[in-house]
């Protein structure tokens, strides 16, 4: 099979020195992508900043904006089985960065936001690959990961709590709860974020040879 993966955050510039970001680590991701080519699939690594090292059979794609992760996922789906967007992409980005350093001052300062592109929703509804998708939630997990399930029309949604220290974010171990279109659900508890990826990897095996022979997913 033939794996695209996203991992680590995007950032997003404020000015040339400042930016935008997320906790995200791109662990995850990168974890995925090892256990998907242990597996003996292809792997596309679409990677943010990140200051691990990814597994080095994977075709790897930096980038650093979301724009920059829009267009590198769109070229990277004309040869893709599974989709797995785990990346930790800025919600939103500055309406005009600026080209100079911004100087502090003494009064108040605002900075217009404006969305960034919503990657998982610009895919088709048609299409002959899986999407996985990831949901980081600090309450209610299991009604915001349906939405965004249903939202962004994904086959799957890893979610996962990061409201605590000990998994999620910039750890090395994470607690995942899988929601599928189909109404399935699944738990995988809390273990190392390497050892979830191998589970995760098997579960999204299934999946595809379970749709392609249905012909969809």
């Amino acid at each position: 099979m033939r794996f695209v993966v996203t991992a680590g955050p995007t950032r997003e510039a404020i000015d040339p020195v400042r930016f935008l970001s997320n906790r995200s680590s791109g662990k995850m991701g990168y974890a995925i992508a090892e256990a998907a080519l242990a597996n003996k699939h292809q792997v596309t690594l679409i990677s943010g900043p990140a200051t691990i090292s990814p597994p080095r059979e994977a075709k790897v794609v930096r980038i650093t904006t979301a724009d920059e992760l829009h267009s590198a996922v769109h070229r990277s789906l004309r040869r893709c089985d599974v989709f797995v967007m785990c990346a930790a992409v800025s919600d939103y980005k500055p309406a005009a960065p600026s080209a100079r350093k911004l100087k502090k001052q003494k009064s108040a300062f605002a900075l217009k936001l404006v969305p960034t592109r919503d990657i998982l929703a610009s895919l088709p509804k048609r299409r002959r690959y899986l999407v996985v998708g990831f949901a980081a939630e600090t309450h209610n997990l299991k009604i915001n990961a349906q939405k965004k399930l249903r939202a962004k029309n994904c086959d799957a949604i890893v979610a996962n709590e990061v409201s605590g220290s000990e998994t999620g974010m910039e750890t090395d171990e994470n607690e995942v709860a899988i929601f599928f279109r189909d109404g399935e659900t699944k738990q995988i508890s809390r273990a190392s974020k390497k050892k979830i990826a191998r589970e995760l990897v098997k579960i999204f095996e299934k999946k595809f040879e379970k749709g392609l022979t249905k012909k969809s997913w």
